[in-house]
């Protein structure tokens, strides 16, 4: 008679990974809510407009 040494270990495995699946999942996304809304208070700059004058170049 031999003693069953090896368990099972593919339920605590599973249950581990989806533990820190969901943890890793819930920290992206309270990153990037936070650089959106660190980003929201700052006016964004509008892109150069022409004035119809020729640019001074050397």
């Amino acid at each position: 008679m031999s003693k069953k040494s090896d368990k099972n270990w593919t339920g605590p495995a599973a249950i581990a990974g989806a533990a820190i699946g969901s943890a890793a999942v819930a920290a992206a996304l309270l990153f990037s809510r936070s650089r959106k809304d660190k980003n929201k208070g700052k006016p964004t700059s509008q892109p150069h407009t022409p004035t119809g004058e020729k640019p001074e170049t050397d």
